[in-house]
């Protein structure tokens, strides 16, 4: 067998095409196709901490506007026609803005929200079947995973990709959506390779912003899923990437990652997968908070203590142990991290989502931190700043050896009668040990659409998506017109 790994991702991804997926994937894919589009109508809500004109969405949808061009495919809430491309870069972008989207573990990428909106545009712009959809969802899905995968390096405990300062979910995200992209587009094998080939000359995006701010990186998805469209239609119009574009001396995998690679992880079973348990993209988990992943096994510490009769203002000190990895991104720099500079930096700040959790509304619409606690006024809110200048992120070795197959924490808190309190978490809620219930996910999708939507037309979404897998031709654009906001 070739060992050319291109063209084996290609087969994988024809062979699925032609013989069908097991129903169990189908379900998965289901289920991520309502939570991603739940993200992406949330993102259009009042609470996202910015004025609207000035949101990397809101840029992103002006940008595809003044392209112009042909109505293949539709945005999300605004209910706008634009080229597939462009639509695919506006649904990206929505379903990555509020960093409420799904994290695959070890690899620690978001695939979902660069490879549905890619392939939500191609469905469209072909007029596919709502179960061709959802296969190259979780095609596209599989392919993003694996490649995250290949990153993931024992002895760091950690995706080298990560430690680079990389942006998995960008880069891998790409070649996904490409995958997703071209299956719809009717790419034979050897196309499909090609696109794998052109999209890894597409994929970028580095991490600073998680540390020091900035707004770009909630374009990455957005950005992957529309170079993800093109890189498929440029293999339809004849352009070629080269066989060996993974695995080759200058290729995908080395030029990313040096010598810091292992190929068993994207290749393994890859002419087995009739068995649902040989798929990675299903191990992928849901967060229940919209903020960085890393920061809520943390979230999960101190609702506990809440829970255990802490109140917030009794503290004196705190001590957030976490994996040195994720310390890196919700601890460092210190003073950045308890005095963040924007709603959305807020999100990846372990002292600001501590203090949070401890003064938040936890009665409200959703299982802890809600939209509301990373708004204009939420992160500026004295009491939380002074809270979250108690708070101290360290490393803890339970934690470090732990991830990255789960996140976990341990919350100390001293208190001012003198008592020491403590929380640990072995896997944040929604993680491999404590997964959501569908009644989670369904009431996180009604937490992120029916402030935009309304219940009923919220509850029509739900139904349409839950359809999806015996929706004739067209529906994708059915699905999407139900998002249209007004």
């Amino acid at each position: 067998m070739s060992q050319r790994y291109a063209a084996r991702l290609a087969r994988f991804a024809a062979a699925c095409r032609e013989n069908g997926i097991p129903p169990e994937i189908t379900a998965d894919a289901t289920a991520r196709t309502l939570d991603c589009l739940g993200n992406a109508l949330g993102a259009l809500g009042a609470h996202t901490g910015e004025v609207s004109g000035s949101s990397p969405q809101a840029a992103a949808l002006a940008l595809a506007r003044a392209a112009g061009g042909a109505g293949e495919a539709t945005a999300v809430g605004s209910g706008l026609r634009m080229p597939a491309d462009r639509a695919a870069l506006v649904n990206g972008t929505l379903a990555h803005a509020l960093d409420f989207d799904d994290t695959h573990l070890p690899s620690v990428l978001h695939p979902t929200a660069a490879v549905l909106p890619a392939a939500l545009a191609a469905a469209e712009a072909t007029g596919a079947t709502g179960a061709s959809l959802l296969t190259a969802l979780a095609v596209g899905g599989e392919v993003c995973v694996r490649l995250g995968m290949a990153s993931y390096d024992p002895a760091l405990r950690n995706s080298v990709f990560f430690e680079k300062g990389l942006h998995a979910t960008s880069i891998c995200g790409t070649v996904g959506a490409a995958v997703a992209a071209g299956l719809l587009y009717g790419l034979s094998t050897a196309e499909l390779a090609h696109a794998i080939g052109i999209a890894c000359s597409m994929g970028a995006g580095v991490l600073e912003a998680n540390r020091t701010g900035g707004s770009v990186k909630r374009l990455h998805c957005g950005w992957a899923a529309h170079s993800g469209v093109c890189a498929a239609q440029f293999a339809a119009g004849g352009v070629t990437g080269p066989p060996t574009v993974l695995e080759g001396r200058f290729g995908f995998l080395t030029a990313f990652l040096d010598d810091r690679w292992t190929p068993g992880p994207l290749l393994a079973g890859l002419e087995e997968m009739d068995a649902a348990s040989n798929w990675e993209y299903a191990r992928t988990v849901f967060k229940p908070y919209p903020s960085n992943h890393f920061t809520h096994p943390g979230i999960d510490c101190a609702l506990a203590l809440r829970r255990a009769g802490l109140r917030a203002e009794d503290v004196v000190s705190a001590q957030l142990g976490v994996a040195a990895p994720p310390r890196r991104t919700i601890g460092e720099p210190y003073a950045d991290k308890v005095h963040p500079r924007t709603p959305y930096h807020a999100k990846f700040s372990g002292p600001y989502t501590v203090a949070a959790a401890l003064l938040s509304d936890v009665e409200g619409d959703g299982p802890g931190l809600r939209h509301a606690d990373f708004s204009a006024g939420a992160f500026t809110d004295p009491r939380r700043t002074a809270l979250a200048e108690r708070v101290e992120v360290v490393i803890d070795a339970q934690c470090d050896a732990e991830f990255p197959h789960a996140f976990s924490a341990v919350l100390r808190v001293t208190t001012r009668g003198g008592h020491a309190m403590e929380s640990r978490v072995a896997s944040s809620l929604g993680g491999p040990g404590a997964p959501l219930s569908q009644a989670q996910l369904a009431g996180k999708f009604r937490l992120n659409a029916e402030a935009v939507l309304g219940p009923a037309r919220a509850a029509g979404v739900v139904q349409a998506v839950r359809a999806l897998c015996a929706a004739p031709r067209g529906a994708a654009t059915r699905l999407l017109g139900l998002t249209r906001i007004g």
